[in-house]
């Protein structure tokens, strides 16, 4: 069979871009034998933040008669906790699968794709070819060079969203934003819960002073972490593991009942042969990409998680729209973009463009203003004073170099930031502005009174 286009990977760029293909009056095969609706439908975003969401309920209420609310004992019934992110899962999975089967000029495979040539496809039995290829296969969990870790039950970030039982006592490898987000979910539903790190700090990618903050916050709800720890081996059978680490203090052996590994993501490249039609990968696996998301090879593009460009749903959405955008005269690129993701442990930790470190070592004359959520009325209302709002200027330009909000409502009041960032609006136009009282957002203008050039 021959199609306009073809799509291999149904995730948040690959979905998008048929319907929009289509549009235009395309014949478009996509390809996949996986999740359809890709990771954050199914196995990311979707199920762990409605986990997020149960295990927060489970937290506020145990903290009830801080607030002059009196409840009884909180228990958790484990099934249902895991039986509703299921139903969520199921309804956006169905809503993708939907779009994808209802639309006359898309053709569903159910079976993954390789590459023959670099217009040619197998996909299970059938051979497919395209004028033009999309490629949206994803990442998955990395699995560490550890000894033993392949002949012990390990959990990853998929597997886990299977628990029938709630886990005694979860060991975490990876204190990055998914170990974190999981390791306060099951703590919260009732589980002891170690991390293991082997950074000095965890969220290696913030400024220590906010790794600190998540790190006070996790331990305050009874998370052991474990910082600059090398796992050497690990042993067990299900049930009972054990993890042989060294720190600078010396050895030690941690036991728990299950072992979550969330040391990173693999891009999905290695399985679609993608030799044979000519397409380069760098080092990681990621396929390479220029700015409009097209490979060495002109006619095929890589999207998404695979290419190594962003690495979460709102890059791998923007990466269609720059696709689709660009279809007939192009005027979107990649480097548009500024780097902006959220952190969903409780509070959660947003971030846009630059981090303090970042901003010292660019050579800039940069401003910086901070504000302890502490100082915040609806953080003081809520009791819930953990955290700190950083933001940071270009004192030449007055425009945003970066900002983290890590508090309460953070994950939605850093979108103030991000807009006027891609505005290119001098830090005036907020500091001057009027807003709301009370809500975090209002902090945002008297922070900004208050810059004062790094030292």
């Amino acid at each position: 069979m021959r199609y306009d286009a073809l799509i291999i990977g149904t995730g948040q760029a690959g979905f998008p871009l048929a319907a929009a293909l289509s549009k235009r009056g395309e014949t478009v095969a996509i390809c996949d034998g996986g999740f359809i609706g890709g990771t954050c439908v199914n196995v990311g975003c979707s199920p762990t933040k409605t986990l997020v969401a149960s295990a927060r309920v489970a937290h506020m209420a145990r903290r009830a008669a801080d607030f002059g609310v009196t409840v009884g004992e909180v228990s958790i019934d484990f099934a249902r906790v895991m039986k509703r992110q299921k139903d969520i899962v199921k309804k956006f999975n169905r809503g993708v699968k939907d779009q994808l089967t209802q639309d006359e000029k898309i053709t569903l495979y159910r079976k993954n794709a390789t590459f023959i040539d670099a217009h040619t496809v197998k996909v299970g039995k059938e051979i497919l070819e395209a004028n033009r290829i999309y490629i949206n296969t994803g990442a998955r969990a990395t699995l560490p060079d550890i000894a033993g870790l392949k002949d012990v039950p390990y959990l990853t970030n998929v597997s886990i969203l299977d628990l029938k039982d709630l886990p005694k006592h979860l060991i975490v490898l990876g204190g990055g934003y998914i170990g974190l987000e999981f390791a306060q979910i099951f703590r919260r539903l009732g589980s002891k819960v170690t991390v293991i790190h082997r950074g000095a700090q965890i969220l290696d990618r913030e400024d220590a002073d906010m790794a600190q903050i998540a790190h006070d916050v996790l331990i305050g709800e009874g998370i052991r972490i474990v910082t600059s720890a090398t796992t050497e081996r690990v042993e067990g059978k299900k049930q009972s593991v054990r993890v042989h680490i060294k720190t600078s203090k010396g050895t030690e052996v941690i036991q728990g009942s299950h072992l979550l590994v969330a040391t990173g993501r693999t891009p999905n490249s290695d399985a679609l042969a993608l030799d044979k039609a000519g397409v380069q990968v760098d080092q990681r696996g990621s396929i390479t990409v220029d700015d409009e998301l097209r490979t060495n090879v002109p006619h095929i593009w890589a999207l998404g998680d695979v290419n190594g460009r962003g690495a979460f749903t709102h890059t791998s959405y923007n990466d269609y729209e720059i696709v689709e955008a660009n279809l007939d005269t192009p005027t979107r690129k990649v480097t548009d973009r500024h780097m902006v993701y959220a952190v969903y442990v409780d509070p959660p930790l947003a971030r846009v463009g630059m981090n303090e470190k970042e901003a010292r070592d660019s050579g800039r004359k940069v401003l910086m203003a901070t504000k302890p959520m502490k100082n915040i009325a609806r953080a003081q209302e809520r009791d819930e004073t953990a955290g700190l709002i950083k933001i940071l200027v270009d004192a030449e330009t007055e425009q945003f170099l970066g900002a983290v909000v890590f508090g309460i409502g953070g994950d939605e009041v850093i979108h103030s930031i991000i807009d006027l960032m891609y505005a290119r609006a001098p830090y005036t136009v907020m500091k001057n502005a009027v807003h709301i009282h009370p809500t975090v957002s209002e902090l945002l203008p008297t922070t900004l009174a208050d810059l004062k050039p790094l030292e």
